[in-house]
């Protein structure tokens, strides 16, 4: 089963998607949120017969797919090709940094083309959500956290992220720098999660095509590692990082540009469509 959430004047909608078909869950859960994750909501919604309840058949898009996460983590050069276009050695352990939770947009929200902005690139990753509290996990339980999937687009400023003084987090946090979705794939639907194919174009053409099987750390040894630093917790974001392609890694540097349209898809997850606009 995927869900989503709907935009449909103010109000937004969660669904649960069959046979390209939105179905309103808001008779049966409030949002999905930090609180549908810790209440157990994700296995209720999967017995659930969706197809009884009201389809959603007008609507203004999709909102981020899941609201209100208290951290989204991300990890860095996990996959072995993008670390040999970055020239940096591959990892020893995930490296781990975080995006702001405000930075969150929907599939096909605009991308904004930030004041100041001259290094604006593009990032295809596999996403999951957290579905319970996890500290400490081991290789044997670790994909037990795991609630479902989604597709997102780490979309970096450069020059904020290398060049000005900080951490990563300062070119990967502006205000819809992280469109998820459409869907979250409940993960009971993926055989696995370590095989899974990402293409993202740039007004048509193909800049990055590879496969989650080329990992340096998989899924279950990224819940293991980060969860030794701190508690996961229901509706956490986390990201695994992205495959050779970005406009970084090219000869010479390519970066987005106001009217560029960016087309980010995962097989079996999804697809989102953004056109980079200029902030006003």
């Amino acid at each position: 089963m995927k869900l989503c959430r709907l935009r449909k004047g103010d109000a937004i909608i969660p669904c649960a998607v069959v046979n390209d078909i939105h179905y309103n869950l808001s008779s049966e859960f409030g949002d999905i949120d930090a609180d549908f994750f810790q209440s157990g909501s994700v296995r209720k919604s999967a017995d659930l017969d969706v197809t009884s309840l009201p389809v959603v058949e007008d609507h203004n898009g999709f909102a981020p797919c899941i609201t209100k996460p208290s951290k989204i983590l991300c990890i860095g050069l996990n996959y072995h090709e993008h670390a040999k276009e970055a020239g940096m050695d591959i990892p020893e352990e995930p490296v781990l940094f975080f995006k702001a939770p405000s930075s969150l947009s929907g599939a096909n929200d605009p991308i904004p083309f930030p004041e100041g902005a001259t290094m604006l690139d593009w990032e295809v990753e596999l996403a999951f959500v957290i579905g319970k509290t996890t500290k400490r996990a081991t290789m044997e339980n670790a994909m037990e956290a795991v609630a479902g999937y989604m597709v997102l687009n780490d979309v970096s400023e450069r020059s904020w992220q290398l060049m000005r003084g900080g951490q990563w987090a300062k070119g990967k946090s502006h205000d819809g720098f992280t469109p998820i979705g459409p869907y979250l794939v409940l993960a009971e639907s993926v055989d696995n999660p370590n095989a899974f194919d990402l293409e993202l174009k740039v007004n048509g053409k193909t800049m990055q095509s590879g496969s989650s099987a080329d990992f340096i750390f998989d899924l279950a040894s990224v819940i293991v590692h980060i969860s030794e630093f701190m508690t996961l917790e229901p509706g956490d974001i986390v990201t695994t990082g992205t495959p050779a392609g970005v406009g970084f890694g090219m000869d010479p540097k390519t970066f987005l540009k106001p009217g560029d349209v960016v087309e980010t898809s995962i097989k079996g997850l999804g697809t989102q469509t953004q056109t980079v606009k200029a902030e006003s």
